[in-house]
């Protein structure tokens, strides 16, 4: 098994694969294993990749119909967002924050820092939020 996880990352450095795929390929040789006292230990938890949203409503058109909406924000995009803050000059993210906060949104992005994003990501994973009503549910969760 060694071996094909080293092609696999060999193939990933080359560019040949992404790393979606990559870890899809070594889930699959692991799956392919056979049970070993190793194997048995428990994994430690993978990283979320997604924040999800998921909403399904009746549709008030009186067809008995519904709607659905499932949203899947990869949480790079927001990893990404936060590093491409630390590019913005400090007048600009000053004019920013008050433009914001003239909005109705107190965010301080002088303080968002990658730490903080991991923080929260790691708090969300353990978050699920059910929303029941006689005309639909929410579920907002990471996966």
């Amino acid at each position: 098994m060694h071996e094909q996880r080293r092609q696999i990352l060999h193939m990933l450095a080359e560019g040949k694969i992404t790393a979606d795929e990559a870890e899809r390929l070594i889930d699959a040789i692991e799956r392919e294993q056979p049970e070993s006292p190793r194997a048995a230990a428990p994994r430690p938890k993978t990283r979320p990749k997604y924040l999800r949203v998921v909403v399904n409503s009746a549709d008030g058109s009186g067809d008995g119909g519904s709607s659905r909406v499932n949203i899947q924000i990869p949480l790079q995009l927001l990893r990404a967002g936060v590093r491409l803050t630390s590019l913005i000059p400090p007048q600009a993210l000053t004019k920013i924050n008050a433009e914001l906060n003239k909005s109705g949104v107190p965010i301080d992005l002088t303080e968002l820092k990658p730490q903080h994003l991991e923080e929260l990501i790691e708090q969300l994973d353990d978050v699920t939020i059910d929303v029941d009503d006689p005309d639909g549910k929410v579920q907002v969760f990471c996966e």
